[in-house]
């Protein structure tokens, strides 16, 4: 049995993607990164509660703020990528339920009234969507090189607020040289598929 998706775009969203390590200087433009979100903000969350916040980090104040919060080997990569996003997860993400979930709109009292409820749903769903942005970043024909090595409460204190919780850094453009480290391998479906 085939997958329905193009085997070109399979490669593209998965089997030939990469975490870039390396980007030209070609812009990536803030159309593109719309077109990005218009995609990927269709993929589920828990309740439809979307609670993943896109900070761009586009100035070269911003920039150069943002590099010394990253873990050193990661500092050149954030440095020259043409675009970096910080990537984190709204736990106050339940006063926008009224709006993305009115079919139960008692569900912001009924289930997120409490912080530490928040917060775990933030960082789950959260998470998932940002595995959709990034896929969303392959979509668009761009690469993209996200990163946990970085110091987070440093960037939550420098670029977000006690109410956002920093997931990752990550650098966008078009791959330049020797931008991928070799295919590291996979599990098999053996090894993760349990049918019971």
């Amino acid at each position: 049995m085939s997958l329905v998706l193009d085997p070109a775009a399979q490669d593209l969203l998965f089997r030939e993607a990469r975490t870039a390590n390396t980007f030209t200087d070609e812009p990536v433009t803030d159309e593109q990164v719309q077109a990005i979100y218009d995609l990927v903000k269709y993929g589920p969350t828990a309740f439809n509660q979307s609670p993943l916040r896109i900070t761009l980090v586009r100035s070269p104040e911003a920039r150069e703020r943002l590099v010394q919060h990253m873990a050193e080997g990661n500092r050149p990569k954030t440095a020259a990528a043409p675009l970096v996003a910080i990537l984190s997860a709204d736990n106050e993400f339940h006063d926008e339920l009224p709006q993305l979930f009115p079919h139960f709109p008692q569900a912001k009292d009924a289930f997120f009234s409490e912080r530490p409820a928040r917060e775990g749903a933030a960082l789950l769903n959260s998470a998932l969507q940002a595995a959709y942005f990034i896929v969303g970043v392959r979509a668009a024909g761009l690469a993209a090189g996200p990163m946990t090595g970085f110091d987070f409460e440093g960037v939550r204190k420098e670029f977000l607020d006690d109410d956002h919780t920093p997931l990752m850094v990550v650098n966008i453009g078009r791959p330049g040289p020797d931008a991928w480290f070799p295919r590291s391998p996979r599990l098999s479906y053996e090894q993760v598929v349990t049918t019971v």
